[in-house]
Formats: structure tokens, sequence, C-alpha cells
């Protein structure tokens, strides 16, 4: 390890060294101060004998004539071991948590490496959130990348901490168990694998930060979660490297102890202003609104990283979550992670106004990979139809309570009425639901029937008769008298 005392510039979070050899680009640097005081940092580009190091720490105040650099000749690692669930750490990996150091298994490269397309295996195991917009309407499936847009004020917080409080795979049925009995709310069982939640909160508050420990403890999820948080306070780089870090110790959870984790990104807004204020730093042609022209690159290098592997039973599993300035969809986070990931769950302020909890808009919510994950052995065998059944009968309710904002209810037709019945108690039945209200897949299939039995049965034709006829609720049959008297 080679020391420079040749430090030529400072600018912000950014320190220029001149007069280096064999230095390599994201190689570790220790800066020594003349106290004695070490701050670490990273190269971020290399031109010719002169390096740009990126620093974790704040640099106010650093006297450029006595400080040294010295390269350490690695990248950033992160020790990671079995030892770090129920453990909380910073942006650096290091433990905040006053439990003391981990003694690591090995230590990783944050960056990790691409996995191999040929290499990957399909996502196609369901996995139960015990949120009915999910579950039901776009279901996750493990190994999948589905990212939630939210907006500032909107309740992304609570959502993530009941998904990661509430989340697990359920095994496929098969010969050995058959599928329950009509009726039963029984759910599936669960997979053989434990299932593990790594949380990585970047750019939060205090009290966020707080909110999330405290939830986590509170329930007993912290046991099997690693929670990484970076306060708003925090040095701006550690967002930079937090993701990686979370990531980096999801794929050894995964893949080398066999485990289905769960990865929960909030929020990848604060990420990428992060990635903007480093790049201004480094005086690079912005892109769209400021953005660096690589922010599709870079966000790809994130969300990539989920997925399976053919001969290995772990898996991980990403839910990212951003919230959309404005509530903006074209905004360039919202537009270029739609691009990369399998679909999107989208938070509506509007039924946040009407106080339903969770406020998941359904309509322009998706999970391409929902088919893989649903039907006989997997979920139910009347899934995939009850979920387009749904999802029509809602969008029809919608118009028709449109319709009646501008024409009247009375110009209204009696199946106009009953679709505007269903659109209400669909946000108010199935759409809402308590904070810690975990409903198994069985629960909501019954829901949506129940609520598809408003409609005229004329009207059920994404259905099949025989799932109708088996799972459909029996209407009661009114008397001659009951007749007469809602005549009168």
């Amino acid at each position: 390890m080679k020391s420079y005392k040749t430090l030529k510039e400072a600018a912000g979070p950014l320190l220029i060294v001149d007069k280096v050899a064999d230095v390599k680009y994201e190689e570790l640097v220790d800066v020594e101060l003349a106290d004695g005081t070490i701050k670490r940092g990273r190269v971020l580009e290399l031109d010719g004998d002169i390096a740009v190091v990126q620093m974790f720490e704040d640099m106010s105040g650093i006297n450029l004539a006595t400080a040294k650099a010295t390269f350490l000749g690695r990248g950033m690692e992160i020790g990671v071991s079995e030892d770090m669930l129920g453990r909380v750490f910073d942006g650096a990996g290091r433990p905040v948590d006053n439990a003391g150091d981990i003694l690591p298994e090995k230590k990783l490269d944050i960056n990790g490496a691409p996995i191999n397309p040929y290499a990957r295996d399909y996502p196609n195991d369901f996995i139960q959130t015990g949120i009915s917009t999910i579950d039901g309407l776009n279901t996750l499936v493990r190994g999948q990348k589905l990212p939630i847009f939210s907006g500032a004020g909107l309740p992304h917080a609570q959502i993530a901490a009941q998904i990661a409080r509430q989340a697990k795979v359920v095994r496929a049925l098969s010969e050995d168990h058959p599928e329950r009995s009509e009726g039963s709310q029984e759910s599936p069982e669960e997979t053989e694998g434990q299932f593990a939640v790594v949380f990585g909160a970047m750019g939060i508050t205090f009290e966020e930060a707080e909110f999330f420990i405290n939830e986590f403890k509170s329930t007993g999820a912290i046991d099997r979660a690693v929670l990484f948080r970076n306060i708003a306070n925090d040095p701006v780089v550690e967002r930079i490297t937090l993701p990686r870090m979370a990531l980096t110790t999801a794929e050894y959870l995964a893949f080398e102890k066999g485990m289905h984790v769960l990865v929960i990104l909030t929020d990848l807004t604060n990420y990428c202003e992060a990635l903007r204020e480093i790049s201004a730093a480094r005086k690079e042609i912005p892109g769209r609104r400021g953005y660096p022209g690589y922010l599709y690159t870079d966000l790809s290098t994130i969300y990539e990283r989920a997925g399976r592997i053919q001969g290995k039973n772990g898996s991980v599993t990403q839910i990212p979550i951003l919230t959309m300035p404005e509530d903006d969809k074209t905004h360039p986070i919202p537009d270029l992670t739609g691009y990369i990931t399998e679909g999107q769950i989208v938070l509506s302020r509007e039924l946040y106004r009407q106080n339903i909890y969770p406020c998941v808009d359904v309509l322009p919510s998706l999970s391409r990979l929902k088919d893989k994950g649903i039907g006989e052995g997997k979920t139910r065998g009347d899934h995939g139809g009850v979920l387009n059944q749904l999802f029509a009968a809602y969008a029809q309710g919608k118009e028709a309570r449109e319709l009646a904002v501008i024409l009247g209810e009375a110009a209204l037709s009696d199946v106009d009425k009953k679709y505007v019945e269903f659109a209400r108690r669909f946000e108010e039945e199935y759409v809402q639901q308590g904070l810690n209200e975990d409903r198994t897949i069985e629960q909501t299939l019954s829901l949506g029937w129940e609520l598809l039995n408003i409609l005229p049965v004329s009207e059920l034709k994404r259905v099949k008769p025989e799932e109708i006829e088996k799972y459909l609720p029996k209407k009661e049959e009114t008397t001659e008298e009951e007749k007469e008297t809602v005549e009168v």
C-alpha cells in the first residue's frame, strides 16, 4: 500500500489526489488527517496519474497540506454471516444496534456479479404478502422485482413494514398435499426453505428509522430480518453503497444459505438524488431533470440482482419503493424503473384521502409475472378468472360512477347501479384492510367471490361456469310475501 501527500483539491464529497500510480477503479482509500483521524473513501475516477476519491464522511476543514491518502488495494467489501439476522447496520455495513461486531464467515465485494442469464431460473412461485390487492390482483412471484410507486405523504412506510412482517413463500400443492376442502380458510403450508427479509432504508428521517426498528422488534420480525439504515444527516455517499450492501447480504443468504430472501429498499428517490448530487460535484453533463445520463444503467445494477439460479434453492425477490415527485409517473426515476422491473404497485392519493389503507390504485398497478405464480397447484384454480373479473368489474364500476357525477344517478341503468355499488364495496372491503390484518390467499379469493355476488350472473363473463357453480355464494331466494313488501 502506498501513501500520498499530493492532495490537490477538495470539492464537496470529492477529493483529488495527484501523481498516483497502480490505482484501480473503486479501490478503497484511507485519508489520514493531521490529528490522526482516518476517514474512508473510494476511487471514483482515474485520469492518467490523477485519482478522484469519493469520501464517505464529511471533509469540511481538511488541510490538504498535512493530510495523506493511503490506497488499500481492494474494493469495498462487507463481512457476511447468518449472525446478521436480527441486527441493524448503517450504510457502510457497521453495526448501529450496540450489540457488538459480527464475526463474518467471509467478505464479499458489494458490487457483486451479474447472474448469468443462462443460469437464471424462471420466477414461478407465489409469495403471500397478506395484502389482498397484491396477492389477489398483482401477485408477487419469488425472484421477481416489483416496485411500489408512492408519493410524498402516502403510507408507503407502513405498507413496507406490513409486507416485511407478513410475507411468506407458500408450497405448491401436490399429490402429497391435496387441495384443501371447499370453504377451508387454511393457508397453504410454507416452504421448507427459511424465509428472510433484508430491509434497506436510504435518506430517511430519524423518526422513520425508529418506526421501522420498533415495528420489527415489537412484532418479532427482527429475528428473520437484516436492517440497513442511512438517516438523512448521514453521509450522502452511504446512500450509494447501502443498497449494494443490502443486496450482497441477500445474495449470500439466498444462494449460499438456501433462504428465500425478500429485499425491500426505501426510498430509491433519495438514492437517485444522492447520485445526482455526486454527479454534479464531478461536473458531469446532466441528463433529464439534472440526473446523470447513466441513471438507467445504475438503477439496473440494483434491480437486476433479483432472481433465482438453477440448482439453488434460495431466491432474491425485490420490492423497491420510490416516491414520485409531484406524483408524476413520467419523472425519470419511476419512468426508468418501469422499464427495468416487472410491473409496479401504484398508491393512490384519492384513496388515501378516503382513509382507505392500503391505498393501492388497482387499475394502473401491474405484475407482469402474476400468471406464473397463480392457478391450480400454486394458489387455486379459479384465481386467474377471479382476478380478471374483479379488475374488469372495478373498471366498469368506476366508469359508471364518473358517469353518474356528470349525468346524475337517474341516467344509470339497473346494471350500472350494481357496478357502482360493486366499486364502492370493492374499495371499502377488498382494498381496505387493517394495518395488522394478514389475509390468506383463500380469504382473498373468497372475498372476491362475495363481491362478485353483487353483480348479475350474466355479467360474470371472465370466470368459468363450473367455478361460478363451485365458489359463488348462493343468493337467498325472496318469497312472494317479501317481494310484495319490497314493492310497497
